[in-house]
């Protein structure tokens, strides 16, 4: 038993001296350990800054026209193939004309028919003006004749008181009176009624004359159909889709676009239309460099020019929609300068882009030589906190602490103080300091996850060398 007990007691004092064996390796390995958060620092320096924009979009032809016929019927005669080059005048292709070679022979029938009814009404017209002048002299002859009569029964009255005349003598001068008035007022009617017939055959040469026009307008409709049964080209370029063959039919109206036939681009100017946020277009303006990547030509940069900005976004159609969640964009279209494919086309490639093709682009916005900047990510937003150097106040303070501020960690010694900034421009690397910092003072760039949650004012930090062989410590 007592054997026991000592190797008992030995065994306790063994697990003793471990254990503080064990808390004084991990005291001096504390000891050891270099004390504080490990950065990266960068000094301020002036720097070149572009601010870009960047976007995706096609390729299009600056200019391109979409061929419709103005008529319907079949395509008999296709001249122009897709790919086709074509100039400005040009026959491209023919509507079947027989419809239309029918109905101007029908409209020119119609203008005849009408011009013949205008010689008729001429001639009613001067038939009815006869027969007024032979109403008129009738008229005036039956008026003199009842002068006469009205003259004579005067004298018979006298004499018929007188009793030189009988009593029948002077009932047939009274029933001659009598005739010749009756025959005085239906001859003054016919005079009338010979003059309304003169008005309406030149009213009815009037509605005739306006049938020959209407007739005429007809006509020139039906002979502009005609023409337009043959399709020329509106302008010079490539023909570059082919939507319908020979033998198919198309629909034509005046009013509207028909059945499109083909499309006529301009290859030798192209552009990119690209769809810009809403946050971004404002920054965008005419004339703006632009660095354009198309898909099917690898590492390879084109240059062009900001063209057209878009006034409404793209997305609302015809109607506003009033859902802010929705994505707002603007078109924007980039004229690609033709010198920077030049060797392109020289390498025999007339033609390098096609519509349709995929590009990206970035829209250098605004360039700033020579500004006092840092790297981008060495800016990073804090809210509740505020240096114990800044504070003037506790009510200062608490309004301070309330707000979202921009801030860097500057390097000051072993520790970090916040120093609040006002940033500018930025591209993908640097950004603007516009105050807050001097050139030369040396800010935290790195770890991203020290920047943005970790770092407080007064930090201790070490900075860790670039080749990692060797640390600095403060």
């Amino acid at each position: 038993m007592g054997l026991n007990m000592r190797k008992n007691n030995k065994l306790i004092y063994f697990l003793i001296v471990a254990i503080v064996f064990i808390i004084g390796l991990i005291y001096f390995r504390g000891q050891s350990k270099p004390m504080g958060e490990e950065v990266v620092v960068d000094k301020v320096s002036k720097r070149t800054i572009k601010e870009m924009v960047g976007a995706s979009g096609k390729v299009f032809p600056e200019t391109e026209v979409k061929i419709s016929s103005d008529v319907s019927g079949e395509i008999v005669e296709l001249y122009v193939e897709e790919g086709d080059s074509v100039v400005a005048g040009q026959l491209l292709c023919k509507v079947d004309p027989d419809t239309y070679k029918s109905m101007v022979e029908r409209g020119e029938a119609t203008v005849n028919s009408s011009k013949a009814q205008v010689a008729n009404s001429a001639s009613g017209i001067a038939r009815s003006k006869a027969q007024l002048i032979q109403a008129q002299a009738q008229l005036e002859q039956i008026k003199l004749q009842l002068e006469n009569q009205g003259d004579i029964h005067n004298r018979n009255i006298s004499l018929y008181k007188e009793g030189v005349i009988s009593q029948a003598d002077f009932e047939n001068s009274e029933a001659t009176l009598k005739q010749l008035q009756a025959n005085f007022r239906s001859t003054e009617a016919n005079v009338k009624t010979a003059e309304a017939n003169v008005e309406s055959a030149e009213q009815s040469k009037k509605a005739a004359e306006f049938s020959v026009k209407s007739a005429q307008a007809s006509l020139k409709e039906m002979v502009t159909s005609l023409k337009r049964t043959t399709i020329y080209a509106p302008m010079g370029g490539i023909v570059s889709a082919l939507n319908i063959e020979q033998g198919e039919r198309v629909v034509g109206t005046a009013q509207m676009s028909g059945t499109e036939i083909m499309r006529i681009a301009n290859l030798n100017s192209m552009e990119v239309q690209v769809d810009v946020s809403e946050n971004d277009v404002l920054r965008v303006s005419l004339k703006d460099e632009v660095e354009i990547e198309v898909d099917a030509y690898l590492d390879r940069k084109f240059i062009g020019k900001v063209s057209e900005i878009a006034n409404s976004a793209s997305n609302t159609g015809n109607s506003i929609s009033l859902n802010t969640d929705q994505v707002t964009n603007f078109i924007v279209k980039i004229r690609i300068v033709p010198e920077s494919y030049k060797d392109i086309i020289q390498r025999g490639k007339e033609f390098p882009f096609r519509p349709g093709m995929s590009a990206s682009v970035d829209i250098n916005t605004e360039t700033q030589k020579g500004v006092l900047s840092v790297p981008i990510q060495s800016v990073t937003t804090r809210e509740g906190e505020q240096d114990d150097e800044n504070e003037e106040n506790k009510e200062q303070s608490k309004k301070k602490n309330e707000e979202i501020k921009e801030v860097v960690f500057v390097m000051s010694a072993d520790t970090v103080k916040m120093v609040e900034v006002k940033t500018g421009i930025q591209d993908d690397e640097n950004i603007e300091i516009l105050s807050g910092l001097k050139e030369g003072e040396e800010v935290v760039t790195g770890p991203y996850s020290a920047i943005s949650r970790k770092l407080k004012a007064g930090m201790q930090v070490r900075i860790e060398d670039k080749d990692k062989k060797e640390k600095k410590y403060y």
